[in-house]
């Protein structure tokens, strides 16, 4: 009574395939998760998913019924393939995104990333498989025609009439279609009991959740709140007795994760030039050092500025966001020259604007530099080796003052385009992409040995200090995910550390406890000779060893994603309940395969999520954010 059997036709060669591509989705990640899904706990996953599903069909009927012809069915009938449209895009790019960075898709990532969507294309179209893209296209090919040709094909086949016969109105059917719709709203808010787990949700219902959870936090001016204000936010730089102008060069390495560096891996010859560095006299390698968040301009953050960075997207971006005195701005008050170079383009993390803040009074991205002869290798740049020239003649015009230069490369980004290079190719692995990324990496280890050799061959190099430093790992799949921003584990947020000056460390030295990206900054200005006054920074000089009770702490770049800490060799992660807490054991297991989550009581679990999630409170605080 409710719809004629062309509409029930219509509305069901779209509903059920719809209903089963969204389930076969969900059933495919389940199955392919590492830690694998037994089927009670596969079916409690996926209650959500059967519940808006189901919810979501009845809805549509409810308003066939209701909307039974002229301008309101037209408007129904639009939207119905509109929507479904939507959903079945926002539910085929939640899964895939799950695959490859073992995360969900939240509002929060598609907020940020809306904005930046050029910056996105080019992952889309190399990372994403044609086989997706095909799977894709067909589906929204079949909810944009599909229900159209099967009740065509269905009319010749039984001979129906072109116009169906009259159907009852009036307040029955009203009420029919009211109560349809009732239904489905029941059956939608059941979607909505899951829990916080959001791999739980339905992705559709978990967009929509953490939009209204983004929303509820940032109720009102999410700057309203003064922020508390940074112990070095006032921070200046007093010479001593030992004060020395000497020159400092960071040589930011992209991308690079310590364990794909032979100073950390002596079993992979991609770094030989940075190996036999952290051999000689001169040299300090900080074997256990890490970064706070895994992301290139909070990385910049926490080596330039010496302070964590915010624990969220922003606000490093913008005008005044770091709340602290960086090393370009203390330095530049003690008479030093600054200049920032970059292989990459301007519009990669908006590094201009993040250069700026720090207080570098030049900045050379690739844009201002000849590319004839250089060839791409990342997804937003050109070969390191681009910046050599306009290093050189900076060097030359620069007259008799201190410097401090920082070469970011770019070539270990994601898209790792450098195979082939001018510097030919080893095989390194059987895995393709982990492969062109190893090849990436050893053409880094050229680039640092043709920029030391033109430091040297310009007479600059006894009185330069060199930090050589990765600013965040990559992962390869070894815990499920492709990515570095929400990789909690060692791939990516163990780090390169090599200090090198030709005037310290007769016998190559290591640092063997706990270090960060924030004891860089304390580190350069011990090794000149500043005082720190009317501030102070969380960073160790690693001068001296940190102390052994240390506790760093980490969080991944996506909001409510991941965090993590380690005390000693104990390494806790905390998932935001995407899945279980785990409890790692570095000394015995580096790679990170035997979680001893179990081995802790509730309580100490709850303590060490307690003591992440004050930290991120405190962090966030000298930011005004969330």
């Amino acid at each position: 009574m409710l719809l004629s059997r062309r509409d029930w036709v219509y509305l069901l060669s779209l509903l059920i395939p719809f209903v089963l591509y969204n389930l076969a989705l969900k059933v495919y990640v389940l199955a392919a998760r590492p830690s694998g899904v037994g089927l009670v706990e596969a079916l409690h996953l996926m209650r959500s998913d059967i519940f808006f599903n189901f919810g979501y069909a009845l809805l549509w009927i409810g308003l066939f019924a209701a909307a039974r012809r002229g301008l309101s069915r037209r408007v129904v009938v639009v939207l119905f393939h509109v929507v479904t449209m939507i959903v079945v895009l926002v539910n085929t790019c939640a899964y895939q995104y799950l695959l490859e960075t073992g995360t969900t898709l939240d509002y929060a990532i598609v907020a940020e990333w809306i904005p930046k969507f050029g910056e996105l294309t080019p992952i889309l179209v190399g990372d994403v498989s044609l086989l997706v893209w095909g799977l894709l296209a067909a589906a929204l090919f079949y909810v944009a025609l599909g229900p159209a040709l099967v009740t065509w094909v269905i009319e010749r086949w039984r001979g129906w009439p072109k116009k169906s016969p009259a159907r009852t109105t009036g307040a029955p059917i009203l009420l029919g279609s009211l109560g349809v719709c009732l239904l489905a709203f029941g059956f939608g808010s059941l979607s909505l009991l899951t829990g916080p787990a959001a791999l739980a949700r339905d992705p559709v219902v978990n967009l929509i959740l953490t939009g209204v959870e983004e929303a509820t936090l940032n109720e009102g001016d999410p700057g309203a709140d003064p922020a508390v204000e940074h112990p070095a936010a006032n921070a200046t730089l007093a010479e001593t007795l030992g004060t020395e102008k000497r020159n400092v060069v960071l040589i930011h390495l992209e991308s690079t994760r310590a364990q794909s560096v032979t100073p950390y891996n002596e079993d992979l010859e991609t770094t030989p030039f940075l190996d036999e560095l952290s051999r000689s006299s001169g040299s300090l390698l900080a074997e256990r050092s890490y970064t706070p968040v895994p992301r290139s301009s909070k990385a910049s953050v926490s080596v330039n500025c010496g302070i964590e960075p915010p624990l969220y997207p922003g606000p490093e971006f913008e005008p005044g966001g770091v709340p602290a005195r960086c090393l370009p701005a203390l330095l530049r008050e003690q008479d030093y020259s600054t200049v920032f170079f970059a292989s990459t383009a301007n519009n990669m993390d908006n590094f201009g604007d993040v250069v700026q803040g720090f207080g570098y009074e030049e900045f050379y991205p690739v844009e201002t530099m000849d590319k004839e002869g250089f060839q791409v290798t990342n997804t937003f740049g050109y070969e390191d080796d681009i910046m050599l020239e306009p290093s050189e003649e900076w060097l030359k015009e620069r007259g008799d003052e201190p410097f401090l230069a920082e070469y970011f490369t770019g070539t270990g980004h994601y898209g790792y385009e450098c195979v082939p290079n001018r510097y030919g190719y080893e095989s390194f692995s059987e895995n393709e992409e982990l492969d062109r990324y190893q090849n990436c990496i050893r053409y880094l280890d050229f680039f640092v040995k043709n920029l030391i050799d033109q430091y040297k061959e310009m007479g600059l190099y006894e009185d330069t200090i060199f930090v050589i430093f990765g600013d965040h790992g990559e992962g390869f799949g070894e815990h499920g995910r492709s990515m570095h921003g929400d990789t909690p584990y060692e791939e990516g947020l163990h780090v390169p550390l090599i200090i090198h000056d030709p005037r310290r460390f007769e016998n190559a030295e290591r640092v063997e406890g706990l270090s960060s990206q924030l004891d860089i900054l304390p580190t350069v200005l011990e090794m000149l000779g500043y005082e720190v006054r009317n501030g102070e920074y969380p960073g160790y000089s690693l001068l001296r060893e940190p102390p052994e009770d240390r506790t760093l702490r980490f969080s991944c770049i996506t909001k409510r994603t991941c965090m993590a800490s380690i005390k000693g060799y104990e390494k806790y992660i905390y998932h935001y309940e995407n899945q279980p807490d785990q409890l790692f054991d570095l000394s015995e297991d580096p790679l990170e395969q035997n979680d001893l989550a179990g081995s802790l009581s509730s309580e100490e679990i709850d303590q060490r999520r307690q003591e992440l999630l004050d930290w991120q409170s405190r962090v966030n605080a000298v930011y005004g954010g969330e």
